[in-house]
């Protein structure tokens, strides 16, 4: 082993190489978000998605069935994946209050420090949200790194010129998707659409922004071969797409028809209108009331718009792999997929993510290709997994042991193992529409595993059978009381493990005091007075 820093001149951030290891290229694609029901092989409309890219990384390689985000946010989603760590906050900028972070610092180490002290050549496209100073410092000035919620399309020079060049104007929607306030007449949310030129012409599929990122990602690894030739090259493309509001080009309009003919309302949808179990806690009944999706051909419509977004994103990909191989780089590249958390998709009436508990929004794809051909594992693995795993995967490939800091496992061990060493995941909610701040977990007791989490904001609590095609709160279930009460129990035990999430237990205790009864609660402050 070599120590190695990541300041060289202090001698800080020391971290361990291995001796003359073999550095293959690395591609770390991300989306912002993304439903399981794209992905998830048990969920019904898996099998209707074309995605051929996307599924060809199985190929070589698998898919990790269980894997999660610990924040539903892309802001702190994001600084989990870079930091190998739980998120430092909770909230994206954009709605950060004064007085609370939200970006990672300068000093902040993520896994691409230790790459480019490696000697990889770094290249980035997309989304970074996590503060773009962090990003230019870490991989120079020729970085793409756009620093907000949605795509800056017509303010991004590169995507004006890269649509100027094909003599294309730019887009605007021909049918746009909207939710309604209250009324449920007023038109409210936009959900996006279908998008023409605003000269009025139909908009070409290669000229969509995603496809430009694709595009641009391409033209850097053209640009680090004849800038430094022989040396490895990380790649990272954070597409901001499917997120709405959705943008559909020419070209799906067979596919738009077929899906729709296919996707059926979830069957919680009308859950919170008629006043079901999910009306009772109020921050589904705010987001309910944010996306006013109450019309059922509209969610078909919403839930068709997803898959063909995603559906477009698989396209850009396949540029990119098509690229790849017609240059023989593909066999020697670690390829990776995610996305920073999931989607609704309709299910309680809801669109995007939020600040609340349902494990749809807390799930995330993760598909991984190793570099030098296929290491033999199912193409399938169920061990849950955590974005946090991402930056010593990276890291391992790259002959780097993991640093101290870094919390996640490598997913190329867990690839050849089946198995992982223990990772308490700790959920977190912040600042997103509705400001809620909750502690989640999950916990396996026999064949189930359960997914459960805690409002600190509300009192509120929830929990989901990960196993469910389409999960349902049971916290109230009079047969599952008991699992409640080892869910609780266990989510106590977790808090008081770690100081970060110690600040939850006050409140918490005191929520289900009834669960605690065998401990003291004479006095129950956070620290007893001395005498």
């Amino acid at each position: 082993m070599t120590v190695k820093f990541l300041h060289p001149k202090t001698r800080q951030g020391a971290f361990e190489v291995k001796e003359q290891q073999h550095r293959p290229n690395i591609i770390l694609i991300t989306v912002d978000m993304i439903s399981p029901d794209c992905y998830l092989p048990s969920r019904p409309l898996s099998r209707h998605i074309q995605i051929p890219n996307i599924l060809s990384l199985l190929d070589q390689g698998v898919r990790f069935n269980n894997a999660f985000t610990p924040s539903p946010l892309c802001g702190p989603a994001r600084a989990a994946l870079c930091t190998g760590m739980h998120p430092p906050y909770l909230s994206n900028g954009e709605r950060t209050p004064s007085g609370m972070k939200s970006d990672l610092e300068l000093d902040d180490p993520i896994f691409q420090d230790y790459l480019k002290q490696q000697g990889y050549n770094l290249k980035h496209v997309g989304k970074c949200h996590v503060g773009t100073p962090k990003f230019v410092d870490t991989f120079g000035e020729n970085v793409h790194a756009w620093d907000r919620w949605g795509p800056p399309v017509m303010d991004d020079d590169r995507y004006v010129e890269y649509i100027g060049a094909m003599g294309v104007t730019a887009p605007v929607y021909s049918r746009e998707l909207r939710g309604t306030l209250a009324d449920r007449a007023t038109a409210s949310t936009s959900f996006g659409g279908w998008i023409r030129q605003r000269n009025g012409d139909v908009f070409p599929r290669d000229a969509h922004y995603s496809v430009f990122l694709a595009d641009l990602a391409i033209r850097q690894l053209k640009a680090s071969a004849l800038q430094a030739p022989g040396k490895p090259v990380f790649s990272q493309i954070d597409f901001f797409d499917p997120h709405q509001p959705y943008s559909i080009p020419q070209g799906y309009e067979e596919r738009y028809e077929y899906l729709r003919s296919v996707v059926q309302v979830p069957a919680s949808f009308h859950e919170l209108q008629d006043e079901g179990r999910g009306s009772q806690n109020p921050i589904f009944r705010l987001y309910h009331r944010y996306w006013g999706l109450y019309d059922e051909e509209l969610v078909k419509d919403y839930i068709a718009c997803h898959l063909l977004q995603v559906e477009l994103v698989d396209y850009a990909i396949g540029k990119l792999f098509a690229y790849l191989k017609a240059e023989g780089q593909w066999d020697d590249t670690l390829i990776l997929f995610t996305a920073d958390h999931g989607e609704m998709n309709g299910r309680l009436g809801l669109a995007d993510k939020g600040a609340y508990f349902h494990p749809d929004i807390f799930r995330a794809p993760m598909l991984v290709k190793p570099a030098g051909g296929s290491i033999g594992a199912p193409a399938d693995i169920a061990t849950p997994v955590s974005l946090v795993d991402l930056a010593p995967t990276i890291l391992q490939a790259a002959g780097l042991e993991t640093p101290l800091q870094m919390e996640g496992a490598s997913l190329l061990d867990i690839m050849a193992t089946g198995t992982r060493p223990a990772l308490e995941q700790v959920y977190q909610l912040g600042i997103h529409v509705g400001t809620n701040f909750g502690f989640g977990c999950q916990a396996r007791f026999g064949d189930t595993a359960w997914f459960y989490g805690y409002s600190a904001t509300t009192g509120c609590e929830e929990l989901y059978d990960l196993g469910a095609v389409e999960p349902v709160n049971a916290i109230d279930d009079p047969a599952l009381a008991g699992i409640r009460a080892r869910m609780v129990r266990h989510a106590g035990s977790v808090m008081r493990a770690d100081k970060r999430w110690s600040g939850y237990f006050a409140s918490f205790r005191l929520h289900n005091m009834e669960h605690f009864m065998d401990e003291s609660l004479d006095d129950i402050q956070m620290l007893k007075p001395q005498l």
